[in-house]
């Protein structure tokens, strides 16, 4: 009921940012979407374009309420984001993370580009993005995971599974090389997993050396899940992704 009022609330950003943000989200998480992008605004500053790319359910509504919030923002539908030659046309246009990962598979575009769920708060630490994003020496940055959520079915090597990559934030400076991925995935037998993409990416950032961004700026953690304190963040952190079990937490912070 309070959204209409929320999205014409002003934000000032502090700062522009060279750089598109790209956000994959669904008519039911309207309500992070919308919490999701004024954190940016408010702590990061405006983006070239911040594009908000639904999945296909979002309601009328539900559109003009996420272009109320800021000249920057555009919607797009996942089915403009196909990768070119996909290995599997159904999963990549069907599958509610296959359309996910067909989005993350075409960035950057024209410029540098951060990928984004629709459950990540920024902070006021996210003042420190603008010198990440002069200061880089790899072609992608990726949200370090906890623990490793994955579809084994894709990895041939225990070894593989170091440095787990979660796909909730990734920074891309080029085009990536997701041979490797796309050759593991066209030899699943069975049907792809929820984590399958995550995974896809996972092999696909280690391939071409991407880096992890700082797990004390950019969280994802599980451990107090719990506990009724937020025990990360503050007003050091970057970003924090509420993943499902840590969710309400991202209701404490938009309410406290």
């Amino acid at each position: 009921m309070l959204l209409p009022m929320i999205v014409r609330r002003p934000i000032d950003p502090p700062r522009t940012l060279d750089i598109d943000v790209f956000a994959y989200s669904n008519d039911a998480m309207l309500p992070e979407q919308i919490a999701s992008v004024r954190s940016f605004l408010k702590y990061a500053g405006r983006p070239n374009r911040f594009t908000i790319v639904s999945d296909g359910t979002h309601r009328p509504r539900a559109v003009s309420l996420l272009q109320q919030i800021d000249s920057c923002i555009e919607l797009a539908e996942a089915r403009d984001f196909l990768p070119q030659q996909p290995s599997s046309p159904d999963y990549f246009a069907n599958h509610p993370t296959g359309k996910q990962l067909a989005l993350i598979m075409t960035l950057p575009l024209e410029r540098p580009a951060l990928y984004l769920d629709a459950d990540v708060l920024f902070f006021p630490g996210a003042v420190a993005l603008a010198d990440l994003l002069r200061n880089h020496d790899a072609p992608a940055l990726y949200l370090r995971d906890c623990q490793v959520a994955g579809d084994e079915r894709l990895l041939r090597d225990p070894a593989e599974t170091a440095d787990p990559v979660n796909t909730g934030v990734v920074f891309f400076f080029r085009k990536l090389d997701w041979s490797l991925a796309i050759e593991r995935f066209q030899q699943l037998e069975n049907a792809p997993k929820f984590f399958t993409n995550q995974t896809m990416t996972h092999l696909t950032m280690h391939a071409n050396g991407a880096r992890p961004l700082d797990p004390s700026k950019f969280v994802l953690q599980l451990d107090d899940q719990f506990q009724f304190a937020d025990r990360y963040a503050n007003n050091s952190i970057i970003l924090r992704h509420y993943v499902n079990p840590v969710r309400h937490k991202f209701w404490e912070q938009i309410f406290s």
